[in-house]
């Protein structure tokens, strides 16, 4: 743990250098939206850093649109009492794109001053501890894709160019701004690039500690949206925000750090060493629960379809974007890493970083074997590999009662369903079309993912 005094006053020195009159006092919601306090400067260094804020728990217990379905912890009997929010001034960060404004992470405590289960931050910090129990420090990169959308939420383009550095160059002054924002907020941007789809976007940013990935992806979106604002547009990471268009995902890259290096390093060419074998193993084993944490909406299963580059079936290979689980496995390589590739870009990224580390430890432990390696077209020729769930309700049938959830915690597990189950019952009554994107549906995210 850092030193909180050192980090306190290398924050403090920060914001006084940057002119910062507001620090936002940030925590994830079950939904992955940032929520939390606005705090005056010298009010949070006199005091908030130290004691704290309360923030009511009905944050983690929200719908996309702060809707409150039913919920066996958090409900009117209970009261929708205070947690409350410690301040880790190690994840302070400054908003270059709003002048005067920091920001820092938070985590959550309940009303016996015990890690807040049902928290996300709380969720991951489980799972890194487990993984760092057994000398494994894991390593995690998100990529994410979005749509740039004019103010009535149509896309900025009619067409696509991927990759194009000639096409809509009158984007490039909100793509700019983005990067120099992430940039500003100490994210490690390596590039950005147009995606598959009309107005789709990819921003990739570099790999750092599960914990901090996971700051920085909720972070970034929330980034994204703002500096969209500013330019007179807007950004949406709903996961498939038009049925006839690409829809956008959260690709999750683990690996393991360990006695000085990359665990998966050591290998033969082409082919996984022991320990990412067993990795592999872990998601092979839960894929079809991590579908739920993957795709925790009725709008995210409709990517997992044929031909979407979204996965369909729990496979893994090399360099293959039709397997589920795609490894870079080269001879002492670094860089060798496993891309968790079924998520879609409305996934809570504490808790698909958690799943993926519950499940990939839970493969290490039991020594699991992911099977043999998928080569070719696994749209096409699946074979016998276990197909995905596709809709919300079968992602809910996979998740509960599985010995994924139990790693994750009861009472999350049991949670997380409910919200999920009101979802199940809103889209059968408004779109019970399993690859309709209706009016509603878009109403119902594209603002809020």
């Amino acid at each position: 743990m850092p030193d909180i005094s050192t980090t306190t006053e290398a924050f403090r020195a920060a914001t006084e250098a940057a002119g910062v009159h507001t620090i936002e006092l940030a925590v994830p919601d079950t939904q992955g939206h940032l929520r939390g306090k606005r705090v005056p400067v010298g009010r949070y260094f006199d005091s908030v850093h130290t004691s704290g804020a309360n923030i009511a728990d009905a944050m983690f217990v929200f719908d996309m649109q702060n809707d409150l379905p039913d919920n066996e912890f958090v409900n009117m009997d209970t009261g929708y009492l205070d947690c409350h929010i410690t301040p880790d001034a190690s994840t302070g960060r400054i908003l270059t794109h709003r002048p005067g404004y920091a920001l820092v992470f938070g985590d959550t405590s309940n009303e016996r001053a015990e890690p807040h289960p049902l928290a996300p931050r709380n969720v991951l910090a489980a799972q890194i501890e487990r993984c760092r129990a057994a000398g494994l420090d894991p390593v995690v990169a998100t990529e994410m894709e979005f749509y740039l959308c004019t103010p009535e939420w149509e896309p900025v383009q009619g067409h696509i160019q991927y990759s194009s550095l000639t096409d809509a160059l009158e984007l490039e002054a909100v793509l700019a701004d983005m990067r120099a924002a992430l940039l500003g907020a100490g994210l490690e941007v390596e590039s950005s690039n147009a995606e598959y789809g009309p107005g789709q976007v990819e921003i990739n940013v570099g790999a750092a500690d599960a914990m901090t990935t996971a700051d920085n992806t909720v972070l970034f979106k929330s980034i994204v949206k703002q500096v969209a604002v500013q330019h007179g547009l807007r950004a949406t990471f709903m996961p498939k925000p038009w049925a006839e268009a690409s829809g956008s995902g959260m690709h999750v890259h683990t690996s393991l750090a360990g006695d000085g290096g990359n665990r998966f390093a050591e290998c033969e060419e082409g082919q996984p060493n022991d320990l990412m074998r067993a990795w592999l193993g872990g998601l092979m084993t839960h894929a079809e629960a991590l579908t739920l944490l993957a795709a925790p909406t009725s709008n995210g299963p409709k990517r997992i379809r044929p031909y979407t580059f979204a996965p369909t079936h729990v496979t893994w290979g090399l360099d293959n974007r039709t397997v589920m689980a795609r490894c870079i496995a080269e001879p002492g390589s670094g860089a060798n890493r496993v891309e968790f590739r079924s998520a879609g870009a409305d996934a809570n990224p504490y808790l698909i970083i958690a799943g993926i580390l519950a499940a990939g430890m839970d493969g290490v432990e039991q020594s699991h074997d992911p099977g043999m390696m998928c080569v070719g077209d696994m749209y096409t020729e699946p074979g016998d590999h276990t197909a995905l769930p596709t809709d919300l309700a079968g992602a809910i049938a996979a998740f509960s009662g599985s010995g994924l959830a139990e790693q994750l915690g009861d009472t999350f597990a049991r949670s997380y369903c409910s919200i999920a189950e009101a979802e199940v019952a809103l889209a059968a009554e408004h779109n019970p079309d399993a690859d309709d994107v209706n009016d509603w549906e878009r109403e119902r995210f594209i603002e809020h993912c």
